[in-house]
């Protein structure tokens, strides 16, 4: 337990310190929520769902997808 509050001691102490790490993290926060958030949206639609009624359907066609050799 010890260990674990000196690594996080050792972590809060270096970005309580930062001046320009902050903005860093604040710009690596903001493009990953809109890589994850918004690109998902608009470029990852839901393809199970969309060509898929029920979950029996959307399981086999996985399972075949899986098991089926090429």
């Amino acid at each position: 337990m010890r260990v674990i509050k000196k690594i996080f001691n050792f972590y809060y102490e270096g970005f309580r310190s930062m001046t320009i790490g902050k903005t860093l993290w604040l710009i690596i926060l903001i493009k990953l929520f809109i890589m994850f958030a918004i690109l998902k949206i608009f470029f990852f639609p839901n393809f199970l769902k969309t060509n898929f009624n029920s979950d029996e359907e959307r399981s086999n066609y996985v399972i075949e997808r899986l098991t089926t050799p090429k």
